[in-house]
């Protein structure tokens, strides 16, 4: 039963990744959330873990492995942010953002895939962003750590493919969460301006994209990006 697999998603306790994992609990999946603080939402086992320590990253998995069961879906979804014009950018603040960005999802796939080869099924969902491939001015450090996911799900898919594995990334364009709603309401209707759809998204949107993915109609889907923002990229 889909329904009934065990799901891990990092960076669960608030934003999109809160949303995904409230879906997956709707839809009936047992569901673990990683988070630095804070609780992740009802009916969800929360362990403890930063996703740039593979100790603590270990530690968290055998949690869930012995409360839940083996992790068969995983949504790479802990991210950061430190936004900068590239001349002022410090290498703290580009080596930070892909540590935790683009190592991060690489430590959470990595000890999630033992357990999926020994099973031969896994659903490996990666969280990238629209601005990825598109590009943002001040986000040379993000869009390098969003934009590297791909290639990153397309050599799992390679690599994995032929075990039941799928590898895949989603990337949302702007979403109504607490951060774009502290934008200007100038901005905001220049962002919007600019998208076809002519709305930010809700955060259930992204996670309706993600619990697809992670289920049996998507089965022979792999290495793909799927957007998932109202336009904006085009498949950029």
């Amino acid at each position: 039963m889909t329904a009934q697999r065990v799901v891990l998603v990092t960076g669960g306790n608030r934003g999109i990744g809160r949303a995904i994992a409230e879906r997956f609990v709707r839809e009936g999946y047992r569901v673990a959330v990683t988070a630095r603080s804070g609780e992740g939402p009802e009916g969800t086992l929360t362990v403890r873990a930063d996703v740039t320590d593979a100790a603590a990253l270990d530690a968290a998995f055998t949690e869930v492995e012995q409360q839940l069961g083996p992790v068969e879906i995983v949504v790479a979804n802990a991210g950061i942010t430190k936004d900068t014009l590239l001349l002022r950018m410090s290498e703290k603040d580009f080596d930070s953002v892909v540590a935790t960005n683009l190592g991060g999802t690489f430590r959470v796939v990595k000890r999630a895939s033992k357990g999926m080869l020994r099973a031969r099924f896994g659903r490996i969902i990666l969280i990238s962003s629209v601005v990825g491939l598109y590009g943002s001015a001040g986000q040379a450090n993000y869009a390098a750590s969003k934009s590297a996911l791909v290639g990153f799900a397309r050599s799992l898919t390679r690599e994995l493919g032929g075990r039941g594995i799928t590898a895949n990334v989603v990337a949302p364009g702007f979403i109504e969460t607490d951060m774009t709603a502290e934008l200007p309401e100038e901005t905001q209707k220049q962002y919007k301006a600019n998208i076809p759809a002519g709305r930010f998204a809700t955060p259930d949107e992204v996670a309706g994209a993600v619990t697809w993915l992670a289920g049996d109609d998507a089965a022979y889907i792999s290495g793909a990006v799927i957007p998932v923002d109202g336009g904006l990229g085009m498949g950029h």
